[in-house]
């Protein structure tokens, strides 16, 4: 072959290449104890500065948080542990906690799991990302934040596969956990619209609302009542030393959360950031 269709040759097979780049088949999980994945081209971007909540601050979901310290616990030891949905209303504390357990555990034993997050867009990719976990040789701590599928969409079929019912399946090395506003993850249309239109409705819903049944630990959460409320803030206040007295607190804290129309921990939140600034008191 003649130098110059050489030449020619190696220039497309570069430009192909930068198209399609091929798959990344491993990742130095040691470059931090969090990371981000990012799909076509895939790459994990570590995070050194994970936004988080202590997990003494978070209040009134004593018992989720519990359930799933020990599961994490029980897989950062190498042991068994099931893939964990976090399902209720927004703003309770789902994601906060997930985050917080991973920050507890590293902080008893450092480097003991890490933290991964796949976008909700990004789910196809899941398989590609577990053969990169898969070749580490750290306990990896997979996340998926606002977890939930809309009309035609089929990615759920993938992570259900790779959840349990793949002939892979998931790499011992790798746990699931995922928030969401569904406990089954599907939207209500969705549901509908396949049961009306399957030869066998039953069959049909029943192996779309099946996704939910992957994760072995559901955990619920809801809006708290009034009291939990103030105990939130109150945690708060005197974790960032606002120097509020207690009754001018919850006067402020109800009136903030009359006009949001809802009591809950992102809301406390919200309304510490707002009597910080007020008091010219930065959260630190």
């Amino acid at each position: 072959m003649e130098p110059e269709a050489l030449r020619l040759l190696s220039r497309i097979a570069d430009a192909l290449e930068r198209l399609a780049p091929p798959p990344l088949a491993s990742a130095d999980l040691t470059a931090a104890d969090a990371f981000v994945w990012h799909a076509d081209p895939d790459g994990l971007e570590p995070v050194t500065d994970v936004n988080r909540v202590d997990i003494e601050l978070l209040k009134g979901i004593e018992r989720q948080r519990g359930l799933l310290l020990d599961n994490t616990r029980r897989f950062a030891a190498g042991l068994p542990a099931n893939n964990a949905l976090l399902w209720g209303a927004r703003g309770t504390g789902k994601s906060s906690l997930v985050k917080a357990v991973h920050a507890a555990l590293n902080a008893e034993h450092p480097g003991c799991v890490t933290l991964v997050e796949i976008h909700r867009e990004d789910i196809p990719s899941l398989p590609r990302l577990l053969r990169v976990l898969k070749n580490s040789e750290r306990r990896c701590l997979l996340f998926c934040d606002d977890l939930s599928f809309e009309g035609q969409d089929e990615a759920y079929k993938s992570l259900k596969a790779v959840l349990e019912g793949g002939i892979e399946g998931r790499p011992d090395n790798v746990v699931f956990y995922a928030t969401s506003n569904r406990r089954h993850l599907l939207s209500r249309d969705m549901i509908d619209n396949e049961r009306s239109s399957a030869i066998n409705p039953h069959e049909a819903v029943e192996e779309k609302v099946s996704l939910s049944d992957r994760f072995g630990l559901w955990l619920g959460f809801h809006h708290v009542a009034q009291d939990t409320f103030f105990d939130i803030v109150e945690s708060y206040a005197a974790r960032f030393n606002l120097g509020m007295d207690t009754e001018s607190l919850h006067r402020e804290a109800n009136e903030w959360s009359m006009t949001r129309g809802s009591r809950s921990g992102r809301v406390a939140w919200q309304f510490i950031q707002d009597l910080a600034g007020r008091l010219g008191k930065p959260l630190e």
